[in-house]
């Protein structure tokens, strides 16, 4: 029998093929035993995202689930173009990437008070940037809000995520007085108020005008897209 030759190039070619093909189905083992978890982590992280909107936070994730389900009394999807439910769909599950399609929405009772939960997503100076904002049961004053964000800059835009610059918006009106057709709720760098009134404003993160202007953006395309469906529920 001939002796394998260990030195020549077919042997180096066949075993770092088999290497690799080796090494290739590990990972997609481990990944696909990962996935439950890792899916399980991003659903327990998107609950405590839309109870933080309702000024519910710091739960537990042992927890998150049973007060999700206990604050959380429906989570409907209407379509894009109308105020019609699509049946048999749960808002949680719409992914943000289909937005454009329907809309998710979700109706929430904290203290034996409704409250309407839009999320919405935008673009901040680096990447994406997304959120929810709670609001009572008049459709018109913010119960709460959360904001998040892909990859704005340490210190500047990304302290959106910041519960001082959330708090912000306790209590600030969708509508200027007279006007129940246009989204007033803004986000304005500190001194360009002008003749606002305070109760449809918060001052920007300073320092990171262009983060904060893509939240005052998205909250204005997104708030303007339920308006059919707040005005539904008024």
């Amino acid at each position: 029998m001939a002796k394998l030759n260990t030195n020549g190039n077919l042997y180096t070619i066949v075993y770092a093929t088999v290497i690799v093909i080796i090494v290739a189905f590990l990972l997609a083992f481990v990944a696909s035993a990962l996935k439950p978890t890792q899916d399980a982590n991003v659903a327990i992280d998107k609950k405590q995202q839309i109870l933080a909107s309702l000024n519910i936070r710091g739960v537990e994730k042992t927890e998150t689930e049973a007060k999700y389900d206990a604050v959380i009394k429906q989570a409907l999807v209407y379509k894009a173009d109308a105020a019609d439910v699509i049946e048999g769909e749960d808002g949680f599950d719409v992914p943000s990437k289909e937005f454009k399609e329907k809309r998710p929405f979700y109706i929430a009772e904290v203290d034996g008070q409704t409250k309407y939960i839009v999320p919405m997503t935008g673009a901040g100076l680096w990447g994406g940037i997304w959120g929810y904002v709670a609001l009572d049961d008049d459709c018109e004053t913010v119960f709460g809000t959360y904001f998040s964000h892909e990859s704005e800059t340490a210190g500047l835009g990304a302290r959106i995520v910041e519960e001082w610059f959330q708090e912000s918006f306790k209590g600030k009106k969708l509508y200027a007085d007279g006007d129940d057709k246009t989204i007033a709720l803004s986000v304005v760098k500190k001194g360009k108020e002008g003749t606002m009134s305070p109760d449809n404003y918060v001052n920007g993160v300073t320092g990171a005008t262009l983060t904060s202007n893509g939240v005052d953006e998205m909250i204005k395309d997104g708030l303007t897209k339920y308006q059919d469906i707040l005005n539904a529920q008024k």
